[in-house]
């Protein structure tokens, strides 16, 4: 748990999506934050770029560039989804291959354009709120592109301490700035997930924990205009890990209809429905979106049709429809499924011939899930696959492969 929580919260700490409530001069970075978060990346770069060559002493411009390129980063490596942080799927420490150079260098230009900016603005008033707190959220950006496209979380904690500090310093001089919540409750949250000897650590360097507290700061940030959506987005990981799933899919509608063209949104839609026990909303869900993905011209994340494929025999598989459900799996199978998907699809695969009576079958597909699982860092996969291995999996309240605890 302890390395999915940590990269979690430097995928969450980076900037806050800007779409109410806004300074006339950072209109352009409203519009180029919902474009991207609607998944037209590239016009979110395009307006990203206009603000910067409008405003080249802005720190929120820059920032905003920077950040745009982190998240597209992210979407073209398919690492943003949230069964990372529930499954176990981002460890501590990860190999990734190194970002395209081109967009690795328009980040750090941009990134360190924000931070000199930011610094400048905090020793010419050092009282300025608002510069703390753009200060916060450019380091929180720097902790993020480290932790989740260079795959060093603890090169990270330099930067996110930084950020952890600046906000903190904002909450303890202006209370209601409560935008600022979003760092340090998040921060908070991952402290408290943490092993007793690394939270002592964590304590050590200035860090503070508390579950609870983090979750009411972040609760408290999404009710500010400047926070709402990307606070929500927090809470529907972090409501998801604590089993509140009806809460976490009631977040995800409601950021669905914020962001009516991010058809990944149905995609966690159909995910959440399932992990709530609702089956039979999450196959129609994922039918849905899957016509969508289909007619869809955006871009989309690797091997995406697969995993599309996946979630809906998933459903399919705990709806005991289990000729739709291999028909689905095995079209993924051929769909170029990203490796823990792979995985993945032959633990559904192995469910199903054990419903069948089909046990040597089974245990051919589990000790498959369990190769593909160890070679692809997917602790929960590899979990479920040594379980069912050694007993058949069958329909039960404690044992319907949707415990992601």
């Amino acid at each position: 748990m302890k390395g999915p929580v940590l990269t979690l919260v430097f995928l969450l700490v980076a900037s806050p999506l800007r779409v109410g409530g806004v300074a006339p001069q950072e209109a352009e970075s409203a519009t180029a934050y919902v474009a991207a978060y609607n998944l037209n990346y590239d016009e979110a770069l395009r307006i990203a770029r206009l603000g910067v060559n409008a405003q080249p002493d802005e720190p929120v411009a820059h920032r905003t560039l920077a950040t745009i390129v982190w998240m597209h980063m992210l979407f073209t490596r398919g690492g943003a989804t949230i069964d990372h942080y529930l499954g176990g799927l981002t460890s501590s420490q990860i190999t990734l291959p190194p970002p395209p150079a081109q967009q690795d260098a328009e980040f750090r230009e941009h990134l360190q354009k924000a931070i000199t900016l930011s610094e400048a603005a905090v020793r010419r008033n050092s009282g300025d709120v608002s510069a703390r707190y753009n200060l916060g959220a450019t380091y929180g950006l720097q902790a993020s592109y480290i932790a989740t496209v260079e795959g060093r979380v603890t090169a990270a904690f330099g930067a996110a301490k930084r950020a952890y500090n600046a906000h903190e310093w904002v909450l303890d001089r202006a209370p209601d700035r409560q935008e600022a919540g979003l760092v340090v409750g998040t921060y908070r949250y991952a402290v408290a997930a943490l092993s007793m000897p690394k939270r002592l650590v964590a304590y050590l360097a200035g860090f503070g924990g508390g579950k609870e507290r983090g979750l009411k700061q972040i609760e408290a940030a999404a009710t500010r205009p400047l926070t709402r959506p990307d606070a929500l987005i927090a809470l529907a990981l972090m409501y998801s890990r604590e089993a509140r799933q009806t809460d976490a899919l009631g977040i995800l509608k409601e950021l669905a209809a914020q962001f009516p063209e991010n058809r990944l949104l149905q995609l966690e839609i159909g995910s959440a429905a399932w992990r709530a026990g609702l089956a039979s909303e999450a196959e129609a869900v994922l039918t849905a979106g899957l016509a969508w993905h289909d007619r869809d011209p955006q871009p989309k994340t690797p091997g995406e049709r697969a995993l599309w494929l996946y979630k809906r025999g998933m459903a399919r598989v705990s709806l005991n429809h289990l000729d739709a459900a291999v028909g689905d799996l095995d079209l993924a199978l051929t769909n170029d499924p990203t490796g823990w998907v792979r995985g993945r699809i032959h633990l559904e695969l192995g469910k199903v011939a054990d419903l069948r009576g089909q046990r040597a079958a089974a245990l051919t597909e589990y000790l498959s899930a369990s190769a593909l699982c160890q070679t692809h860092q997917d602790p929960w996969c590899i979990e479920q696959a040594g379980q069912w291995r050694k007993e058949p999996f069958r329909f039960s309240k404690e044992s319907d492969g949707t415990d992601f605890s």
